[in-house]
């Protein structure tokens, strides 16, 4: 048998789920999200063409023209790449007018909300079970008149099961005998757990072997998921998704989440290009305003990334740290935090990315210099690591002749600003404090007063003073500070990097004393 059939083989060993996503729909229905008509034609063509969904809700029946015509460009567009039957819209028992309404939108399917509980049926509707399903069976032959494909959603199905499961299998036995496709079965409120939905999914499929059931689920427990999972376990063919979870309420089970879940769990295959789940993930999030936690799986900002560096230690090990959910996976790559937690293994992981080599004592001042900067708790980026590197290794003497001791700086209304320092040359030490026009100001008078008064030398004039933030930095992080000195006949210049901007120029001044120094030894 050549390798091809033995993939096929072990293909056909897999089960397959399908899959919904609803962010169109149920996903639009999250507090403050609205899209616009080119938003959702934007959102499904990624869906459909590029993330390869099996089907999308994308709206439902007669909520307004706006609608209307987001369906209408998405149809067309569909229709243009052979996948109108993937686009589905949500109608209602209402006498032929949602069939209408889709009709004329260009849709071809049809997912008919019907009361899943006893409950519903006879509060909201104020009809017998017998007068609902008659009314089911009138919009369903209408729908298949009009070249509609209908699939049914039981709302309200989980109380259903629990609190009058009679009353569900007296409308399935009534509607198994018409040309449906899917049975839906949502977790309306969000009540079930794990549990609950093997044992209602496993009684519907044993009640109706023949009947493909999609499961819906809701997250007010925060179980979406975990039930999705249980639902295939139990017979389901189909799940329910949106993009992010969003939905009403507490939203509805992450495409992603789910997407993975199927597969490392289940060992069940779908039709989702995983490499897409992140583009498509930042395009809804643009578009609805909400922001993607950093820590969600699969698309936050955070997963991929190790902040201890013990472990960071262990991916160079065999990657002991590692486990399926691997970032290539997804299009992206592992990343590896810098800050107070990083260690020498963090930084060696990040230098390697960059293509940097450093020795190990280098790479220890560079360790202690993030994790001066981790202790205040400043975020630092991979790409500020090549302006550190250069500040501790370029900027550094290897023998500090200038030591700041301590200072203190301080400002306040209607006073000048003033310093107090501490500082020792040659191994000898000497405190001054001046007050100035700035902070750094003062501070650079208390020095000129210790050079002049207790060494007799001359201090360099100030000639230039820039600050900036790193190209491709983050600004609450590092602040670069670049210093030149007239000395005699030249210019000195050296660099500070710091969070603090009055902090990153002292360290700029206090490397060019080293520096003349050195000169002077």
């Amino acid at each position: 048998m050549g390798t091809s059939e033995q993939i096929t083989d072990s293909q056909q060993q897999q089960p397959f789920v399908e899959i919904m996503d609803c962010t169109l729909r149920d996903g639009e229905q999250t507090s403050g999200v609205s899209f616009l008509p080119h938003e959702k034609l934007m959102i499904a063509r990624m869906l459909l063409s590029e993330v390869n969904i099996d089907r999308i809700e994308v709206a439902s029946a007669r909520v307004s023209e706006g609608e209307k015509k987001a369906v209408a460009m998405i149809c067309r567009y569909a229709k243009s790449i052979g996948k109108l039957d993937r686009v589905e819209v949500l109608g209602f028992v209402d006498n032929g007018e949602s069939v209408k309404w889709i009709q004329e939108a260009g849709a071809c399917v049809m997912n008919l909300l019907v009361k899943g509980s006893l409950k519903h049926c006879r509060e909201q509707l104020g009809k017998t079970p017998e007068e609902h399903i008659s009314d089911i069976r009138s919009c369903v032959n209408t729908a298949i008149a009009s070249n509609l494909q209908v699939n049914v959603y039981l709302e309200d199905w989980s109380s259903g099961m629990r609190d009058s499961r009679d009353y569900v299998y007296q409308l399935m036995d009534a509607l198994c005998t018409m040309p449906i496709k899917r049975f839906m079965l949502p977790d309306t409120l969000g009540i079930m757990h794990p549990l609950q939905c093997v044992e209602y999914v496993r009684k519907m499929h044993s009640r109706y072997p023949d009947r493909h059931f999609d499961f819906h689920a809701h997250n007010d427990y925060d179980l979406a998921v975990s039930n999705s999972l249980a639902a295939v376990l139990s017979g389901c063919k189909g799940l329910h998704t949106t993009v992010n979870g969003l939905g009403e309420r507490c939203g509805n089970a992450p495409l992603a989440s789910v997407q993975v879940i199927l597969k490392d769990h289940y060992n069940a295959r779908t039709n989702v290009n995983e490499s897409k789940l992140g583009d498509i993930s930042h395009l809804v999030e643009g578009y609805s305003g909400i922001a993607i936690a950093p820590n969600m799986p699969i698309v936050g900002e955070n997963v991929f990334t190790q902040v201890a560096g013990v472990h960071a230690d262990g991916d160079s090990k065999n990657n002991l740290y590692y486990n399926e959910l691997v970032p290539e996976r997804f299009g992206r790559k592992r990343e590896y935090a810098l800050g107070k937690n990083s260690g020498r293994a963090n930084i060696a992981k990040n230098l390697e990315e960059l293509g940097l080599e450093l020795s190990p004592e280098q790479t220890r001042r560079v360790t202690a210099r993030i994790t001066e900067l981790g202790d205040k708790k400043e975020l630092v980026t991979q790409e500020d690591l090549p302006y550190i590197v250069n500040d501790v290794l370029k900027h550094s003497p290897t023998v500090e002749r200038v030591k700041l001791i301590s200072y203190v700086v301080s400002t306040s209304y209607g006073l000048k600003p003033g310093a107090n320092l501490k500082v020792e040359i040659n191994g000898k030490q000497y405190e001054a404090g001046a007050t100035g026009d700035g902070q750094y100001d003062a501070f650079v008078k208390a020095l000129r007063y210790i050079y002049k008064k207790h060494l007799g030398r001359t201090f360099p004039i100030l000639a230039n003073y820039a600050v900036s933030i790193p190209p491709g930095g983050r600004t609450d992080a590092l602040v670069q500070t670049i210093i030149t000195w007239h000395f005699g006949n030249r210019l000195v210049k050296t660099r500070g990097l710091d969070a603090d901007q009055t902090e990153a120029a002292i360290k700029a001044t206090i490397k060019m004393l080293n520096i003349l120094e050195d000169e002077n030894k």
